[in-house]
């Protein structure tokens, strides 16, 4: 009973390990479909190597992460086949053995089978009450072969449905097989493409590097901004409370209750977008171009279709909405003593002061200055400091 249980278990735990790796493969592919119509666009509009550069570099690496995938898959899969595999030739053996026991009784049920006999049986009874427990044994064993006729039935159902899941697995798995080839081919492909845009890049170095740097410098600039609208904000509000700080919130006990919401959701919060895949992580990366050059992202790029509608992530107020020079208009929400920020948006719909919920329509995704495809960048703050945006919204 107990390793019954704990096979079940086991079963079970594989199943939705398999399912989380068939859900991360799924989003993998379609990250990398993305990224190709990316590429295919970049040639027919001509777009820097830089830009090409880095969608290619985020093609490998989500390629490498989907080989990865497959290759958990292929092994969870290698396990469940031994599995069932072991689980199948125990069950051939247990229905042998019922049928070998089940055999022996109808033999010797046949033997007694006659109406004579079975009344002899009664009959030769010494008393009453042994007649009466014969009578509960003929009861008793006959109920018996309807069971164990039963039981093989069933334990021949169970063996045929494992020998289908059995060859279901087997073909999963080198379908699995067959695609991660095929990926690994891609992957070569990708890498030798790579190798020559380096090449061509690497002729170039220091111009490239300088426009690396100019472009971090401006995106240092627009955060900046973002820092000093933050700061007022915060500074604004505060001073309704009597403080002078512009560094943290003075919370009513609405604003905490809030606040406390806000966090609760950690983890789980809606994207701002519907579609889209992260073009730039939070934090400090090598340039994918230049691998001596350090880039910094104080929130997460998210590029996505034309005119996409951006959605607030929580309810919230309307602290402000500004034009920032090179980066269209910015869009900040404050949740309690958090704030989210959504740069880079055209046709407004929300104005300050304006109460929001969770899934409001902000606006749409504008072009990005650089690579002039709808790029929306996302920041959160705790009070004025910078939060990764990553550990907030729902992993995707």
């Amino acid at each position: 009973m107990c390793s019954a249980l704990f096979i079940g278990v086991q079963s079970s735990f594989a199943q939705d390990k398999r399912q989380q790796l068939e859900e991360k493969r799924q989003l993998l592919k379609q990250e990398i479909q993305e990224i190709n119509s990316l590429l295919a666009s970049n040639k027919k509009k001509k777009q820097s190597v830089l830009t090409q550069a880095g969608d290619l570099d985020r093609k490998i690496q989500a390629t490498a992460n989907l080989i990865s995938v497959n290759n958990q898959e292929a092994n969870l899969l290698t396990q469940e086949i031994s599995s069932n595999e072991n689980k199948i030739s125990v069950l051939r053996k247990e229905l042998e053995e019922l049928k070998e026991d089940y055999a022996a009784m109808v033999q010797k049920s046949y033997k007694s089978q006659s109406k004579q006999s079975r009344l002899m049986f009664l009959f030769s009874s010494e008393n009453f009450l042994q007649a009466y427990k014969r009578l509960q044994y003929m009861k008793q064993y006959a109920d018996y072969r309807v069971k164990q006729g039963e039981k093989i039935k069933d334990q021949a159902a169970e063996l045929q449905e494992l020998n289908e899941k059995l060859i279901a697995q087997k073909k999963d798995k080198e379908k699995i097989l067959a695609e991660n080839r095929a990926t690994q081919k891609a992957l070569q492909k990708d890498k030798k493409e790579q190798e020559k845009l380096i090449a061509s890049i690497t002729k170039k170095g220091s111009d490239y590097q300088k426009q690396i740097n100019e472009r971090q410098q401006q995106i240092n600039e627009i955060d900046k901004e973002i820092q000093r609208l933050i700061r007022e904000a915060i500074a604004a509000e505060n001073k309704k409370k009597g403080s002078t700080s512009k560094s943290a919130f003075e919370l009513t006990p609405e604003a905490k209750a809030l606040a406390a919401d806000f966090e609760a959701n950690k983890g789980k919060l809606p994207w701002p977008l519907k579609s889209g895949n992260i073009a730039m992580a939070f934090g400090e990366h090598p340039s994918p171009i230049a691998k001596n050059v350090t880039v910094k992202s104080n929130g997460i790029r998210i590029e996505t279709n034309e005119k996409e509608p951006v959605h607030a992530i929580f309810n919230g107020t309307v602290i402000n909405v500004q034009a920032i020079k090179g980066a269209n208009r910015t869009v900040l929400i404050q949740h309690g003593n958090y704030i989210s920020v959504y740069r880079n948006l055209t046709h407004i719909n929300v104005k300050k002061g304006q109460q929001v919920k969770t899934g409001d329509n902000l606006g749409r995704v504008g072009n990005s200055r650089d690579t002039h495809r709808p790029t929306l960048n996302f920041y959160i703050f705790k009070d004025s400091h910078y939060i990764n945006p990553m550990h907030w919204i729902i992993r995707r």
